[in-house]
């Protein structure tokens, strides 16, 4: 008698978007962007890539889903405030913190800038220059130069993360670069001379926030 091979189980539950942008989002943060791939959601989710497609048609469109959604969780997670200032300040704090977990973001935003995501940001950043006051005629600069600090600084910190090998001791590495600034000509190189020191034990988030409060102090100049 003919021995049948098992069939892989099937999903009994009903497969939903949310699912398919949960599971593909796990994909992404454990193995990076060409890991993803229908065969390896529809495995993940124990169901046949038709009923993926059933939900999003193709890869660009998946990907602008779940980059929606962390860019939705990570503005809806950030706590209101009453002064104008202190709201963007947690806004940018929640989108670095964003794409530093998930440094896929970062890429996915700028390769497509006009996605719903970007609207979600600078609908954000744009409410609050409103609230702060900000002439009209200066908004759209404005919030230009600060939606683009936040995502370019947190895109590069998180780039910066993913080039180290896991467990590289970042306080030994910068220690090491630090040495090699120091070791230059302090005549031909006098500033990178003088910040050596500083660059082993900065925090990369607060250093962040200088930034942004460095670009709120000369929009403050526009009111």
């Amino acid at each position: 008698m003919a021995t049948r091979t098992p069939r892989a189980e099937r999903r009994t539950d009903a497969l939903s978007k949310e699912r398919i942008v949960d599971a593909a989002i796990e994909i992404l943060d454990r193995d990076g962007e060409n890991a993803l791939t229908f065969r390896a959601l529809a495995a993940r989710l124990a169901t046949g890539s038709g009923a993926i497609y059933w939900h999003v048609a193709n890869k660009g469109e998946l990907l602008a889903a779940i980059t929606g959604d962390v860019i939705a969780r990570a503005l809806a997670g950030v706590v209101d405030h009453a002064d104008p200032r202190q709201a963007i300040r947690a806004l940018a704090v929640g989108l670095f913190d964003a794409i530093d977990a998930h440094p896929w973001v970062g890429t996915q935003l700028s390769r497509e800038p006009w996605q719903s995501a970007m609207v979600q940001i600078c609908e954000g950043v744009g409410g609050q220059l409103q609230a702060l006051g900000v002439p009209e005629r200066a908004q759209f600069d404005a919030g230009a130069v600060l939606v683009n600090y936040i995502l370019g600084v947190a895109g590069q910190n998180a780039a910066n993360a993913r080039a180290h090998t896991p467990g590289t001791d970042r306080a030994a590495f910068l220690g090491s670069v630090a040495e090699r600034w120091a070791a230059l000509d302090p005549a031909e190189y006098p500033f990178m001379h003088r910040v050596a020191a500083q660059l082993p034990g900065h925090d990369d988030r607060e250093q962040f926030l200088v930034g942004i409060d460095l670009i709120l102090a000369g929009i403050a100049t526009l009111r």
